[in-house]
């Protein structure tokens, strides 16, 4: 769960980081605020449509599994894992 969320929030930072290059290759101080203060709403509603498409695309197109679920349990003394099938 952790995983997902850094990647979520690495997909947010994208438009941030684009807007940086951008920055540096006209020329102009990224760490400026200056530059900042007009696109930052901006680049947090691109950010968000970046993670609402990817959520939408990983809903439809991830990978399903047809069988139920068989939880954890015991066979001959020995623990297996849960699993599906």
């Amino acid at each position: 769960m952790l995983r997902r969320l850094i990647e979520e929030f690495g997909i947010f930072l994208v438009p941030f980081a684009l807007f940086c290059a951008y920055l540096l290759v006209t020329g102009r101080n990224p760490l400026r605020r200056a530059h900042w203060d007009g696109q930052s709403l901006r680049l947090g509603l691109a950010g968000l449509a970046l993670v609402i498409a990817s959520l939408v695309y990983t809903g439809l197109f991830s990978e399903r599994s047809s069988g139920g679920y068989v939880p954890a349990h015991m066979e001959n003394g020995r623990l297996v894992p849960g699993q599906f099938r």
